[in-house]
């Protein structure tokens, strides 16, 4: 091949909104992509790459000649270095929003110039949904942006519905006694392609706002809104699973493609090499693993509240006494910055109880521990990564939703997809206690189980040969990410 062939491969820059459950999916597509022939840049912030580095070890982010990896800067001031831990997230969305166009213009034409860079020239941008300055660096080069919302179709649903929230004056709320007296209790029942039973504390928490100037708010306002300027929009859903929320949004959005669940479409790439290229930023333990093939089928409660989650010291003492009183094996996984401010400490006569029957690991991988036979069910935040994995896992959930979208997916678990249970935030510990149980051994957990497997069973063949991701993913390539 020469230098010519170079020139004629494709080139996507990928860019996720730096934090672990956007980096993780769009690590993914890019994967995909470059089984597709496409030359990858993935794109992390300095302060994420250096944590990759840490957690990963030196050669974690070499890549191969064609997938390679480059930074860009994210504005803020680099926190104490001792702290692994993910941003502030209302100040890295304004940081992101107004410092990153700058240095992501200048990383293009250092791309582009193909002289020094010795990579063909860039010809499409996969930016997260939420990193949207980026549409200004697309029209800029003249190549097509296209949009991936990491969230779940009803997640980015519920975003898109803010400004008519907004205009109806039924956000921001009127004081804090709101929370308190039923009012998020109030049903929505003019959402397109929602149920009309919807209630304001299943749209995305950033609603729940007493400040007209809330960030968060503010933020998704302005990022839902330039989703139509998008040459299309990606999501990692199937079209089975939430089928009324996409026709809405393909309503009134550029083309949508749904190409999920990805890890299942990833089964199907037989390149080895990109296996050794993984996201994540905390270190992984591998005797979660070894501990699970130690258990019976269908017997441990994994337990998992995601990167961002955090936490009273409270929550966290009932949360462990209502599983150790359920008298179920568990693997829970308890990140350094569970609980807000501190270390996360748990009592230690729960320790000593626990110590024949539980497993406590830092972080792990999640998508192998969710295939595994042992897992029973999955206590989980409902990000939509891991109501996403769990759906892959036939898993049921009992669900934690802590902010975002995260409540979104907990009631489409739990109404409209039969395969969870919704915990309290108030968490006591013998609602736990009664939940998990019900999970693995109650007929309630029986029909979950059921449902899990009925929606791997489709997932499969959304992302198998012939399936409609599978074909999304090669009408996404051909109609807009080849497209002159």
């Amino acid at each position: 091949m020469g230098s010519m062939a170079v020139a004629d491969k494709p080139h996507a820059v990928c860019i996720p909104y730096p934090a672990q459950g956007h980096i993780n999916p769009v690590l993914k597509l890019a994967k995909l992509l470059h089984s597709k022939g496409f030359h990858i840049t993935f794109v992390n912030t300095e302060y994420n790459h250096k944590r990759l580095l840490r957690s990963r070890g030196p050669a974690a982010l070499a890549g191969l000649p064609d997938f390679r990896f480059d930074t860009i800067p994210d504005g803020l001031p680099p926190p104490p270095s001792s702290v692994d831990a993910t941003q502030d997230i209302p100040s890295l969305c304004v940081s992101t929003s107004k410092t990153c166009i700058a240095p992501f213009c200048d990383l293009l034409s250092k791309l582009n110039d193909t002289a020094t860079s010795n990579v063909p020239p860039v010809t499409c941008i996969i930016s997260d949904g939420v990193m949207s300055f980026t549409l200004e660096a697309a029209e800029k080069f003249g190549v097509p942006e296209v949009l991936f919302w990491t969230t779940s179709a009803c997640g980015f649903l519920g975003y898109t519905q803010y400004k008519h929230l907004v205009e109806r004056g039924l956000t921001p709320l009127k004081d804090e006694s709101c929370h308190r007296n039923g009012y998020l209790n109030t049903t929505i029942d003019w959402l397109p392609g929602m149920n009309d039973d919807i209630q304001l504390r299943d749209i995305p928490s950033f609603v729940r706002t007493t400040d007209p100037d809330d960030i968060m708010l503010n933020f998704l306002i302005q990022e839902s809104g330039r989703a139509p300027k998008a040459s299309a929009i990606i999501i990692n859903t199937f079209d089975e699973l939430e089928r009324d929320a996409l026709n809405a949004l393909s309503s009134f959005l550029p083309p949508l493609y749904t190409v999920g669940p990805l890890q299942l479409m990833l089964d199907h790439v037989p390149d080895d090499r990109l296996k050794t290229i993984s996201s994540n930023l905390w270190k992984e333990e591998p005797k979660c693993i070894e501990w699970l093939n130690s258990k019976q089928p269908n017997s441990v409660l994994y337990v998992n509240f995601g990167s961002i989650t955090v936490m009273t010291q409270d929550q966290l003492t009932e949360f462990a006494w209502g599983l150790a009183n359920s008298n179920k094996d568990f693997l829970w996984i308890i990140r350094p910055d569970l609980v807000s401010g501190v270390s996360a400490i748990l009592p230690a006569e729960f320790v000593a109880e626990t110590r024949e029957r539980g497993m406590l690991a830092s972080w792990c991988s999640q998508e192998q521990i969710l295939k595994h036979e042992a897992i029973a069910g999955f206590l989980t935040h409902s990000g939509w990564n891991s109501t996403i994995e769990s759906l892959c896992g036939g898993v049921p959930v009992i669900c934690w939703p802590f902010f975002a979208e995260q409540p979104t997916n907990c009631r489409y678990s739990c109404k409209e997809w039969g395969i969870g249970m919704e915990i309290d935030s108030d968490v006591r510990r013998e609602e736990v206690e009664r939940l998990v149980r019900e999970l693995m051994e109650g007929e309630k957990g029986r029909e979950m189980k059921r449902a899990a497997v009925e929606w791997k069973r489709k997932a499969e063949a959304a992302a198998g040969a012939g399936g409609s991701s599978y074909l999304n993913l090669d009408k996404l390539i051909c109609e807009v990410l080849l497209s002159k």
